[in-house]
Formats: structure tokens, sequence, C-alpha cells
């Protein structure tokens, strides 16, 4: 197993997503949200992390090269159980004069309900540390088992490994993840296990995870006694007033995923029902009309299994997160189709967006805006040159002018102005994907609950907001002025004084403030590959 490098948390990239998602700006009359996400790290009361810091229990040195002997699959710990136990001057972590002592329940105990944490259960040697810790881990004299506690100990390696950082970073690397991931250190890990440090009480995960692995629970208890079942509408949409079975279908359906809260079993569709209709189709992303057509039942005939899946795949993905978070930065969620904006690390305000098409990914990654540009050119790509303009140019000689187009030496682009398909100003953070933020004449697409029409670029619902926003504490500009330059028809640059760190993430299942689980269609189909990986990866 790869070594791990260093527990503490990359501090500029400890945003994410606390972001998008204690950000989505619920606001049924059902649910009232609370959009600032505190800066804490995950606490599970089930395991204790005081270990045994006093050195009064030891044993022969000569048995932790036996134990490797005998357990051949934990050789690669060597080096670290060497340096772990030398610090201690080879004495038990896990006992005391009494015996184990609790963090070794505990952490046995997370171990051997490891699909709580939604990795599958295949540590090796489970069941020798299953008989090892019989007795309380004693041995056939009642002594402390050296044997036990070198198991605890390299079992706490496995479990900090694929429980607080997940897959290798070259496996996120190639499912195209290109923010920076939370690194994780063997040498401060086992320098806090001799310190006594409550690394187990305090593990080093993002917030959500926490959070999703609460629902993870819930959904597989959802699981356990049928799921749900199919529904087979008998018209194309239900509304208020309406009859049917297929309404108390719904009803039901509403009921097992909390959106309803009381179930009246009733076959017309009420009031109540509207609610909780309205309610689910908020945190599922869909158009708030509070009716059932074939967007509704189209999540709603998603089988659980494949929800626990993508509660699992993105409990992956919020392992790769840092925990601590800086004070300001703008995230967009790419499942979401939204832009967030923080300050302070808490969330003030955000907007849709639209994203690049399946064919034109959005790419996963992070910078800073340091331009804003105002009445832009828009130079055309190569590929719209060869697809578009060229043939456009050949069918009709007119084809430059009509677009409000120009040569630019051998190339192509598109004048300053209204229609300009950069709209009024665009926000760079310079990067080698050629993706920025930016205006658009084509405000239409921002009422569509799915908003992945772009080339690449990350199009802006209310980019005159973003531009006061950015310049806010620029003295030289105001909202006139920047009204102003963005339909002057003029190109002006303006390098922001404080630029401003930029997260483009992708995910598509998180946990809001106040405990409401939210859904996004997976537009890339990312999560088909991460969860074929996670279950292809044994654990390490």
């Amino acid at each position: 197993m790869p070594h791990l490098k260093r527990f503490s948390v990359i501090l500029w990239m400890n945003t994410l997503l606390i972001i998008i998602f204690s950000a989505c700006n619920n606001n049924t009359s059902q649910n009232k949200k609370n959009d600032t996400v505190p800066v804490v790290s995950l606490k599970d009361k089930t395991i204790q992390g005081s270990f045994n810091s006093k050195l009064d229990v030891f044993f022969d040195s000569s048995r932790l090269t036996q134990f490797l002997e005998a357990y051949p699959k934990l050789e690669p710990y060597k080096k670290d159980l060497d340096s772990f136990y030398y610090k201690r001057k080879f004495a038990f972590a896990w006992y005391d004069k009494n015996g184990l002592i609790e963090p070794a329940a505990n952490l046995f105990n997370r171990i051997q309900n490891i699909s709580d944490e939604g990795l599958q259960d295949t540590f090796p040697y489970i069941h020798e540390f299953i008989y090892l810790m019989k007795n309380n881990g004693m041995d056939s004299l009642n002594k402390p088992s050296p044997f036990t506690d070198f198991m605890l100990t390299s079992q706490y390696f496995i479990y900090a490994r694929n429980v607080w950082q997940g897959i290798d970073e070259k496996q996120s690397i190639s499912l195209d993840w290109l923010l920076p991931r939370k690194k994780v250190s063997y040498n401060e890990l086992l320098d806090s296990l001799v310190s006594g440090k409550d690394i187990l009480d305090n593990a080093p995960v993002y917030i959500q995870y926490g959070r999703l692995r609460s629902f993870l629970k819930k959904y597989k208890d959802i699981q356990a006694k049928g799921g749900w079942p199919q529904i087979i509408p008998e018209k194309k949409v239900y509304k208020l007033g309406d009859s049917s079975a297929t309404v108390t279908a719904l009803r039901n359906h509403l009921s097992i995923t909390e959106d309803l809260l009381e179930n009246n079993n009733s076959s017309i569709f009420d009031s109540a029902l509207f609610k909780g209709l309205v309610h689910y189709q908020e945190r599922l992303g869909l158009t708030m009309d509070g009716a059932a057509g074939p967007a509704v039942f189209r999540e709603m005939n998603i089988p659980v299994e494949k929800r626990i899946e993508q509660i699992i795949v993105n409990m992956e993905r919020s392992r790769w997160v840092p925990v601590n978070l800086q004070s300001n930065y703008i995230i967009v969620n790419i499942p979401e189709y939204k832009l967030h904006v923080y300050e302070n690390n808490k969330h003030v305000w955000d907007m849709n967006v639209v994203v690049g098409q399946p064919a034109h990914k959005t790419v996963i990654f992070n910078g800073e805006i340091k331009y804003v540009v105002f009445s832009p050119y828009w130079n055309v790509p190569p590929g719209i040159m060869r697809n578009e303009v060229m043939p456009g140019i050949q069918k009709n000689s007119n084809y430059l002018a009509n677009h409000n187009m120009e040569w630019n030496g051998g190339n192509v682009r598109q004048k300053p102005g209204p229609n300009n398909s950069l709209g009024l100003v665009k926000f760079l953070f310079p990067n080698s994907f050629d993706i920025y933020l930016h205006d658009t004449p084509a405000k239409s697409l921002f009422g569509e609950s799915s908003r992945a029409f772009s080339h690449g670029c990350i199009r802006l619902s209310d980019a005159e907001k973003m531009a006061d926003y950015l310049l806010r504490n620029d003295t030289t500009w105001s909202k006139k002025s920047i009204y102003t330059a963005m339909h002057s028809g003029k190109v002006k640059f303006v390098t922001l004084k404080n630029p401003e760190p930029v997260f483009i993430a992708y995910f598509t299942a998180w946990v809001t403030a106040d405990g409401i689980l939210n859904f996004r269609n997976d537009v890339y189909k990312r999560d088909t590959r991460l969860a074929s990986t996670i279950l292809k990866s044994p654990q390490k």
C-alpha cells in the first residue's frame, strides 16, 4: 500500500463543498433551511480515541517479526509498525493493566461493520482478528496478547487509509477529479497515536461524509424492508384534486423518503401531498410545481439500490476533500447547475449556471479568478470554426456580418455587444483547460432544470451581480460604472486586487446543514465509473 503523506490538510482547498451542499437555498414552506455550515470535523461517538499513552505493559520486540510472518498480507505495514512500537519502547498500545482499553473494542466494532462506511467487507484477516479479540484479547495465560495489539494497530492503519482517505490519488485523477486531494501522513498519524490524541474521535473527514453516512444507514433500512415499488402512472401528469391509485402510490413513496411526514393513504391529491411533492422536487433538483409528471416518476422509479450506490460514491468523494475551509471562495457544483459564493465560510448567495454538454464536459479543477473583462470579444474555438463558422461562410457570404463577427488574422472573433456569445462580461481564472465564467445572451436556458448546454465554459445567470461582487472592495468601481463598462461595446480588462478562489466540483448527493438529502442526475456518468472502481478496489 502506498504511504500516506501528510495528515494536515491543504488549506486553500479546504473548501469544497461545504460548500455546495449546505449551500442549497431550499426554501419550501415545509422545511426551513440553514445555509451556514460550521467548520467542524466528523465526531463519531462510537469511537473514542484515547490510546494508552502509559508505557507500563511491554512485550519482546521479536514478537513483531513473528506476527508479520504469521500474517504476511500485513508486511507492507512493517516499517510503520516498527516505527510506532519503537517510539513506544515496545509497550502495548491497546492495553493497560486491566486489559484492552475502550478504543480497541470501538475500532473492532467499526471494522466488523465496515459496510456502514460504504466499503466492502474485505479487510484482510478479519476472521483472525475476531479470534484474537476473543476473551478481551488475552492469551491462554490471561496476559495481554502482542499479536492482538499488532493486529489492532495494523487494522487501524487500514481503516484510516480506506475510510479517511479513499482510493489512491492516481485513481481519482483517472476519474477526472483534478482538484487537490486531502493528504494523510502515517508519520503524523503514528505520532498522534503515540501522544494519545483523540484521532478516532476527531476523524479527519469532511463534514459531508458523516451526513451521507447517516443516510446510507437509512436507505439500507429501506432496502431491507423491500425498498419502494415501481410506479406505473395511468396518465402523464397528476395535479391537485386528482384521484387515482397512482396518487396513493405517490403518497406512499413520499412517506418512505420522508418528504411527506404523515401518510393518510388517501387516493386524492390533496394539499399535504402537494407540499410533500414540492419538497421532493426541490431536493431532486426538479421543477417545483407540485405536479407529478414524467420527471417525477423517472426519479421515483430509480431503485433504492441505485440511491445507495449514489450515496456511497459521494461518500468516497468526500474522503478526498480537506476538512477545514478557507474564508472566501466560489464553488460551482456541476450536477447541481449552481454557483455558490462564500464569505468567511458562510454562504452569501448563489445563482443558476449552465455547464458543459456531456460531449464537452466542464473540467473538475480549481483556480483563482484574476481578471474581469467587460464587453469581451469571443474568439471562436477551432472546433466551432471548423464545424459551424466555415460551413456558414461557404453557404452565405454575409455570415460573419450577420453574426457580428470579423476576421482576426487567420481566426474569427465575435465583436462585443449584447449578442456576443460571452455576453457582456467574462471572468478569467487562467488554466490549461480554457474554461472561464461568463455572461450569455441565451437567458432562457437558465429556466431549465437540467442545464448542460455549453461547450465547457460556465455561463452565469446574473453576470452583472458577479462583477459587482468581485469588484466590491475596489473603490474605483461602482454599480453604475460596471453597468456602463458592460454596455460600452469596448473591451476593458480589470485585474482584481484580491483574486477569488474558485472550485469546480462534482457531487451528485449531499446533505444540507439542516439534514435534507439532495440527489442530482449524474450528467457526465461519473458515478458509474467511480462505483465500479470502488467495487473493484480491495481494502489496502
